[in-house]
């Protein structure tokens, strides 16, 4: 197989990184994909940063010995707790991570600004110093949501429990203000309207997938490995939990997402 023919690796501690997958999948038609879901050790956020870390580099093994070209960590809490170190030991593999969107959400004008993320996203150094660099512009609120992306992982039918706990987790904070929502785990915006309902006004979504995407296209093509012809791609699925049912949840989820 030519380089330039490999697949893209894309990760997350589960299921939530397929949300980012359809957004890659989308931008760069002519790219093959594995998916890596790490179900088995889901959630991530509610882990060490060292065992997050180690978790990690367990999965971008594997994704090496699938000859991946680059590979996306699609999990906001992996990229916090473990970026630097993956790019430190695989120097020869473009490895980018997606974080949570802040920066698009005050550079859209937005004067008080709701962040959900996992609780380890929410505690570690790197949200936090996004978090001081912007608050002097804009009212910041962080909502740790524990719980939420294990419920999501089960898919459509944990939708009456996922309800719930969303309601008592936005029943927490002051919503009232905040016209900005920037969802700080992947496995979040499979939830996006239901999330949104819990506002009593329209409230602006922010991501992360825009920006992770045009990284990742101006990486591929800066070392010419953007795949530039026409082709039948392929999309795979991978899996700690390697079990049929879990395999095809991460292809139903791909397909339809859970609110549909």
């Amino acid at each position: 197989m030519e380089r330039l023919d490999a697949p893209i690796g894309v990760f997350d501690s589960g299921v939530g990184g397929i949300s980012t997958l359809r957004t890659l999948a989308a931008d760069l038609p002519n790219e093959d994909f594995i998916f890596y879901g790490d179900s088995a050790n889901a959630p991530y956020g509610e882990k060490s940063a060292t065992e997050v870390c180690t978790l990690a580099t367990n999965v971008i093994e594997t994704l090496r010995q699938q000859q991946v070209k680059a590979v996306v960590i699609a999990c906001n809490t992996a990229t916090s707790a473990a970026k630097p170190e993956l790019m430190a030991a695989y120097p020869e593999l473009p490895i980018l991570g997606i974080e949570p969107a802040l920066k698009e959400a005050v550079d859209a004008g937005k004067r008080h600004i709701l962040v959900m993320a996992t609780p380890l996203t929410i505690s570690l150094p790197k949200y936090n110093a996004q978090v001081a660099k912007y608050q002097a512009r804009t009212a910041i609120q962080s909502l740790a949501c524990p719980g939420l992306a294990d419920l999501i992982e089960q898919g459509k039918a944990a939708l009456p429990e996922i309800k719930q706990l969303v309601h008592q987790l936005l029943g927490t904070v002051a919503t009232a203000q905040a016209y900005g929502l920037v969802l700080g785990c992947t496995h979040y915006p499979f939830i996006e309207k239901l999330i949104q309902s819990e506002f009593d006004h329209p409230v602006s979504v922010y991501t992360g997938y825009a920006g992770i995407s045009r990284n990742l296209q101006h990486q591929l093509k800066q070392k010419n490995l953007l795949q530039p012809a026409s082709r039948e791609r392929t999309i795979r699925f991978m899996s700690s939990r390697n079990t049929p049912e879990e395999l095809a949840l991460y292809q139903k989820l791909f397909d339809h997402g859970i609110e549909a």
